[in-house]
């Protein structure tokens, strides 16, 4: 907004950046929220040595955040770590996720005929291009069902399982019988995103995700854009159903639109769900994973009779964002019973032994209306998904409904280079 000649004031009543998806440091103030009043043992190293996400989550290398990070600069102010691979669950054990087709032919996922129909597959996505019907093979991208898709390359239960959920990282099975074309861009998606870097196609920020709102606020701050942290919102002033301003420590600060998540304005958002997510302090590396100092593990839901997945996200010291010889493995699902902390166990056992946990359950809001009257546009709660995928799009849809007409990346880019000249691009 900023860049797009805006003015923008924005009020955070936190002391930090980032709302629900900052990152927590020091060590002791985790476990301050967390209300465990003995504080860390010495065993976990120095305080400030950590920096503990909330909501875990990772970039898709090729995916939208990126592409905004990079077209509004931001990157000037972040390094990212290639996560180091991606693994998925199947009968009790963890398989690496087969990420070329060297790999794909050497897992041990798939039998040998199932492989060379599944390496069939992915050329054929490889190669589909919605505008060219030539690469179609009878295969139409608005009606035909994904589940169509599958049983034409005469692919398996497992292999769908770890297709949709592992590639094209569906957290339920209703994408089955939508049509296919969401699907196949999803996984392109995947494949193009780790073709950028080899190892996954996922990145993380050094010193974890509080690095990227931080990121945001200076560019912001470069249009002209102010920062308050601390500042309490006492009440959002309506004039003829639309909103005119915020008020804050008896102070108004007027406004013709205001952008705000759930928390701010509870009597316009209903609930939507929960998730629930543990975090986990590891003193070693996952099982199974190559000793791998970051990684994720994907549950299929299939696999433990479950409607959604469960997801891991380990990421460590490597990042600067645990002590030295420290992990963190967070373990995140969509809540279906009343027992939310049971549900996670079968990701638990893989992160065994646990040396602290902190259990969070959040309940998931989402707007009731579209803001169009009001002026006032929400976004929707952080969902269980492990990659911002579905935020990036959640803003988009906000932009759009704010000015009139999508996000344009080029334009972004554009506005930059008139501030920042081309020659650094």
């Amino acid at each position: 907004m900023s860049v797009n000649g805006k003015k923008v004031l924005h009020m955070d009543r936190n002391p930090y950046y980032g709302g629900e998806s900052s990152s927590i440091t020091p060590l002791e103030e985790l476990y301050k929220r967390f209300q465990l009043l003995e504080g860390p043992p010495e065993s976990m190293g120095r305080g400030r040595d950590w920096n503990v996400d909330l909501i875990p989550k990772f970039l898709m290398a090729n995916g939208q955040l990126v592409k905004m990070l990079l077209y509004t600069e931001v990157t000037r102010y972040l390094d990212f770590k290639v996560v180091e691979g991606s693994f998925v669950y199947k009968g009790g054990k963890i398989y690496k996720v087969p990420s070329t087709e060297t790999e794909a032919l050497a897992s041990n996922l798939m039998g040998m005929f199932e492989k060379r129909r599944f390496r069939k597959f992915l050329v054929f996505v490889a190669n589909f291009d919605e505008n060219d019907p030539k690469t179609f093979e009878g295969v139409d991208p608005q009606t035909t069902s994904m589940r169509d898709v599958y049983r034409k390359f005469d692919l398996g239960q497992d292999v769908i399982d770890f297709t949709g959920h592992a590639l094209a990282l569906y957290r339920t099975d209703d994408y089955l019988d939508q049509p296919c074309l969401e699907t196949i861009n999803r996984i392109k998606l995947y494949s193009e995103s780790l073709a950028r870097y080899g190892k996954s196609p996922y990145l993380y920020p050094l010193y974890g995700l509080g690095e990227l709102p931080q990121g945001f606020a200076r560019l912001s701050a470069i249009y002209g854009g102010t920062y308050m942290l601390n500042k309490p919102v006492d009440d959002i002033i309506m004039e003829n159903g639309k909103v005119v301003g915020v008020k804050s420590e008896g102070e108004v600060a007027r406004c013709k639109q205001l952008i705000c998540d759930p928390s701010y304005i509870p009597d316009r958002v209903r609930k939507a769900g929960q998730v629930v997510r543990i975090i986990c302090i590891l003193s070693h590396p996952i099982k199974n994973t190559n000793e791998a100092n970051s990684c994720q593990i994907i549950i299929p839901q299939n696999q433990v009779n479950r409607k959604s997945d469960i997801y891991v996200c380990m990421i460590s010291y490597a990042h600067n964002v645990a002590a030295q010889g420290k992990y963190i493995a967070i373990a995140s699902t969509t809540v279906e019973t009343t027992e939310p902390e049971k549900e996670v166990e079968p990701a638990l056992e893989l992160l065994e032994p646990i040396d602290q946990k902190f259990v969070a359950i959040s309940d998931l809001y989402e707007p009731i209306d579209d803001g169009s009257e009001s002026q006032v546009f929400c976004s929707c709660s952080y969902d269980a998904t492990t990659h911002f995928e579905t935020t990036c799009n959640d803003i988009k849809d906000i932009y759009k409904r704010m000015v009139g007409s999508a996000f344009d990346f080029e334009n972004m880019k554009r506005k930059q280079n008139d501030v920042f000249g081309e020659a650094d691009q």
